[in-house]
């Protein structure tokens, strides 16, 4: 023990927190008009938010006693690329978070805090009749990068809640997009397909299987309307706020049955899946920055369960939400800017 508490205080006693904030100039084509429409125009546009950051604490006969020993290390990335080629355009996003905490009062075993993976990808093509309308075609995928646990159970060890591709979940959709310049845009497809791909080992443990996928089962595949709005803007010189609003209608939802065909989830085609994404960058001064994300979800397929799975009533401090899905994050540390530029 004596050796382990020295290698994490060797490890905790530098503070690591990094911010880089990506910029180009694209602002040459300005983005917030329809100038980069014209039949000529030929570029590449890229940016994002890069944050990298951690924290440190060590306590020795601390009077207002506390954790001992703690690192908490997270890393945030929300970037995109797009393409412009006359009336065409082909945009890319991805946003990817992960985070862990250790802390010497369970032995430093590492903490997910955070874990995301999610990529979308669009290719459209403008009506000649239109400035801002747009023929499109989504891809989006999303997943995680490892397995989590519920560490509130005492008993969280013995089993996983979600790894990297359970869930995963691919959406494949034609629409109409409407685009204002490279910082907003609406796209709305009435015939989306969606599949969610899970491992049976969650499907298993459940008479109500897992995210919407049935009991035994490893797949769910799913028809509907869907709508992805996007929107970036500079507040002020030094805040930059990103959100996103993604709403899915299953028209093939129905209740789900067990074996004896009781119900054992009801849904239909009105229970809209609900996706709020929020991000702020706030830059304090020339070497320090900070980010805020806020996600707020809605999915009848992830029921909130008032027990764990031995029968243990869950003590949570925000379950008064019900199946609101919550995920807050706040990372802080310093600035630099990275050497990138447009290609045309």
């Amino acid at each position: 023990m004596i050796k382990k508490v020295l290698s994490v205080a060797a490890l905790i006693g530098v503070s690591l927190a990094t911010n880089a904030q990506i910029v180009t100039d694209a602002d040459k084509i300005k983005p917030a008009s329809t100038d980069y429409a014209n039949k000529d125009t030929t570029a590449w546009i890229y940016g994002g938010i890069l944050n990298i950051g951690g924290n440190e604490g060590l306590l020795h006969n601390w009077g207002a006693g506390g954790e001992v020993a703690s690192l908490a290390v997270n890393g945030i990335f929300s970037g995109f690329l797009t393409h412009l080629n006359g009336r065409r355009i082909w945009t890319n996003n991805l946003d990817l978070n992960y985070g862990l905490n250790y802390a010497y009062s369970y032995s430093f075993v590492p903490r997910k805090t955070d874990d995301r993976i999610d990529f979308t990808s669009k290719y459209g093509s403008r009506f000649k009749n239109s400035k801002n309308l747009y023929l499109t075609g989504l891809f989006n995928f999303k997943s995680q990068f490892t397995k989590a646990y519920d560490y509130t159970d005492t008993n969280w060890r013995s089993y996983s809640t979600s790894k990297f591709f359970s869930p995963a979940y691919f959406t494949l959709a034609p629409g109409i997009e409407y685009r204002r310049g490279t910082n907003f845009s609406i796209f709305l497809s009435p015939l989306a397909a969606r599949l969610t791909v899970v491992d049976k080992y969650y499907t298993d443990r459940s008479v109500q299987g897992a995210f919407g996928v049935e009991h035994g089962k490893t797949t769910k595949f799913e028809l509907g309307a869907y709508l992805s709005a996007r929107y970036m803007v500079n507040i002020t010189p030094n805040i930059t706020f990103r959100t996103r609003l993604d709403l899915y209608s299953n028209y093939l939802a129905k209740d789900a049955k067990d074996s004896t065909g009781a119900v054992v989830r009801k849904d239909n085609p009105g229970n809209i899946t609900v996706l709020s994404d929020n991000l702020f960058a706030f830059k304090i001064n020339k070497h320090i920055n900070a980010t805020l994300g806020i996600v707020f979800i809605y999915d009848n397929a992830v029921p909130y369960v008032s027990t764990f799975p031995g029968g243990t009533p869950k003590n949570e401090p925000l379950s008064g939400l019900g199946w609101l899905q919550m995920k807050q994050n706040f990372n802080f540390g310093f600035e630099y800017k990275l050497p990138l530029k447009k290609k045309a």
